[in-house]
């Protein structure tokens, strides 16, 4: 009896080994390796191949053509590999920021297998590092009070279906009874209501700008602007459903029309101070499109406004009525003007141009916005140092 009984403790501790077989054989090489001047040094043990790169935001940009216009595309540089067959890469000295990049393997993207953190980018993988400063040290989990990030899914009577979205509580809303403003913020084409909370580091500089008192405690709302998707894809009873640009009814009109489904929601299942002059919208690209259409088309709902990278005009063959008489719904919202309309861009973004006109056109009617302009291009280090500063603004001194 006692050897069966060790047999089968031996058999069980064999499986239990198997099981957990992928904790074992992590990776000794170090990549990235970020240095005390900032410089990062890249590695990858592949002593049969014949030739590695590697891309990333951390390199200087290329121009590409999309069917969507011109984007700044990440550059390549060339690793060279060391006696050992293992490829190496150093930077130059790099400015505080949160990168991504991957490696290119005789032709074949692939991830980094000696860093485990990974972001995705509606179809894209790729690893990231942070090089701190700056910027860069609101993006990082600090030593300070945490807000709470919840799933939540919510009923859209308008959508006829249940839906989720992102939401960011203050440090310290669950142990009180104090009531707050609400800041709805948009992601773009592709993206997803985990964009910002991921991509954007909204969760982080959040918390770091209440934190430092920077900021006034709120309450975040981060939807999914695919009004054709009950969330972000893999995360829905869709399945495993490879993310796409190319979805139905996007910038259509039917996502503004929802808008308000949204509001009544969160401030039905919030402690929320319900009035425009505490509220916020803003987006970047087609969520800064959302957010100047939501605006316009319910102007006493949001008393500020924010403009990151925005679409300006309806896609080629759009029509709804939110895009009708785009003249007169301005002037009904600047009739009582938003208490700030914050206009910002990068210098190198495809959609400058049209900004341009737009300011122009705020110009000639006398209407007042406020405009930061940028570097770079059509990137997530633009819309992060955009949340950086237009946080700050909202609802002070009420």
């Amino acid at each position: 009896m006692k050897k069966l009984l060790l047999l089968l403790l031996i058999m069980f501790a064999a499986l239990g080994c198997r099981a957990q077989q992928a904790l074992w054989g992590a990776p000794q090489i170090v990549s990235p390796e970020v240095h005390s001047d900032n410089s990062v040094t890249f590695r990858l043990n592949a002593p049969g191949a014949g030739k590695v790169q590697v891309t990333g935001d951390f390199l200087p940009t290329m121009q590409k053509d999309t069917p969507y216009g011109k984007f700044d595309a990440p550059g390549v540089a060339d690793l060279v590999k060391n006696a050992e067959g293992v490829w190496e890469f150093t930077s130059d000295a790099l400015q505080p920021e949160l990168y991504s990049y991957t490696f290119i393997v005789d032709g074949m993207k692939m991830p980094d297998p000696s860093n485990v953190f990974q972001i995705r980018d509606t179809a894209t993988i790729t690893n990231v590092f942070l090089v701190g400063g700056d910027y860069a040290d609101y993006y990082k989990v600090n030593d300070v009070p945490h807000g709470t990030v919840s799933k939540v899914w919510y009923d859209s009577p308008t959508l006829g279906m249940v839906r989720r979205m992102t939401i960011y509580t203050p440090p310290g809303y669950e142990k009180g009874d104090r009531r707050y403003p609400v800041f709805y913020l948009l992601h773009g084409m592709g993206g997803d209501e985990n964009a910002w909370s991921e991509l954007g580091r909204a969760t982080q500089i959040l918390d770091n700008l209440i934190a430092r008192g920077e900021a006034e405690p709120m309450i975040v709302v981060m939807t999914n602007g695919n009004v054709d998707m009950e969330g972000a894809p893999g995360e829905t009873s869709l399945g495993f459903t490879p993310p796409t640009t190319q979805l139905p009814k996007t910038m259509d009109g039917t996502f503004e029309r929802h808008f308000p489904d949204v509001v009544r929601y969160v401030d039905s299942n919030y402690r929320t101070i319900a009035d425009k002059e505490h509220r916020a919208i803003a987006g970047l690209s087609m969520g800064g499109f959302h957010s100047l259409h939501i605006s316009k088309e319910y102007p006493d709902m949001f008393d500020y406004v924010g403009l990151f990278s925005a679409a300006i005009l309806p896609r080629e063959g759009a029509v709804s009525p939110i895009y009708d008489n785009l003249d007169g719904k301005l002037a009904a919202q600047f009739a009582d003007a938003p208490r700030l309309y914050w206009i910002a861009i990068g210098e190198k973004d495809f959609l400058y141009d049209a900004n341009k006109d737009y300011r122009k056109m705020l110009d000639d009617k006398g209407y007042r916005y406020v405009y930061r302009e940028s570097p770079d291009g059509h990137i997530w280090k633009n819309w992060r140092i955009y949340l950086t500063e237009f946080v700050p603004q909202l609802f002070k001194n009420q």
